[in-house]
């Protein structure tokens, strides 16, 4: 199919980031909303989100940045370092500031999904509509579970580190994706993507993990506002407990399994996760 969005591919230059975004623009949609979608650690934007761009049939513009140690954005001396989460929201401020984006919606996957929360937190009367699919720090129901599992994370950041670089990949896959269908090809194709920028994974695992020292995630789930939560079918079952819980407790808070899908969701059913984004935001719009 012929991609429905104009696109338009820029950089923000900050002080010590020389952050890339691309900007879809949608000719078929006469809408004015928008909507900012964050990827995860290790994969760059457009290749996380250029399919499911495509079946979004209510945004007018959609904004996709790359992360710090991700895609097409550096430092200005072309190194790569350390960073932290806070550094991440900093970066999607400034850009929808510099884009004169007062009103939006936020959608964020993994990594990218604690940074729109931390977003949302910091920016609540901005920000509409909520996507989240398997947002980093809503792993485990149990608090000591999640911190558990941040430290395999860090062991596979280790490797990357190392010469042994795939089998930090691996690990992380394993860890994150332990139910995963390994094919040779799909295996391959997911190591190819995280291999890109190995040393700025790294950083952006290690930046997850400082954050769950200080982040107090009640508190942060209470800065929300109407969330529509993806979980892969293959995910691990205590993910699945930890969001219908919300969805039960929290008005706000809803809980869309996708099956067929592991974490890998938005790579593996574009079209389908879509289809309820569309849908979900028709339902929002219908109650505010």
């Amino acid at each position: 199919m012929k991609h429905p969005f104009d696109i338009e591919e820029s950089t923000l230059l900050l002080p010590d980031q020389q952050l890339h975004y691309r900007l879809y623009r949608n000719r078929q949609v006469s809408s004015s909303r928008r909507l900012l979608l964050i990827h995860g650690a290790g994969v760059a934007g457009e290749d996380t989100w250029h399919m499911l761009i495509a079946f979004l049939t209510q945004w007018s513009e959609v904004l996709v940045p790359d992360l710090r140690g991700a895609g097409n954005s550096h430092y200005p001396d072309r190194q790569e370092h350390g960073f932290d989460v806070h550094a991440l929201v900093n970066d999607m401020s400034a850009l929808v500031d510099h884009l004169g984006w007062w009103q939006f919606d936020l959608g964020g996957y993994s990594l990218g999904g604690l940074v729109s929360m931390l977003l949302k937190q910091r920016q609540r009367d901005r920000i509409g509509k909520q996507y989240l699919l398997e947002s980093a720090v809503l792993d485990r129901p149990d608090w000591d579970s999640t911190v558990e599992l941040r430290r395999r994370y860090s062991e596979a950041a280790v490797h990357l580190r190392s010469e042994d670089r795939d089998q930090g990949i691996r690990q992380f896959l394993d860890t994150i994706s332990p139910n995963r269908k390994v094919s040779a090809q799909t295996e391959s194709v997911a190591v190819s993507r995280l291999a890109r920028r190995p040393l700025g994974f790294a950083h952006s695992l290690d930046a997850v993990t400082a954050a769950i020292n200080t982040i107090d995630r009640e508190e942060l789930l209470s800065a929300q506002g109407d969330v529509s939560s993806f979980i892969g079918g293959q995910s691990v079952e205590l993910m699945h407990q930890l969001h219908l819980s919300l969805a039960e407790r929290m008005a706000n808070w809803h809980y869309f399994m996708v099956p067929g899908t592991d974490h890998s969701l938005p790579f593996q059913k574009p079209r389908q996760i879509a289809r309820i984004m569309n849908e979900e935001l028709e339902r929002y719009l219908e109650s505010v």
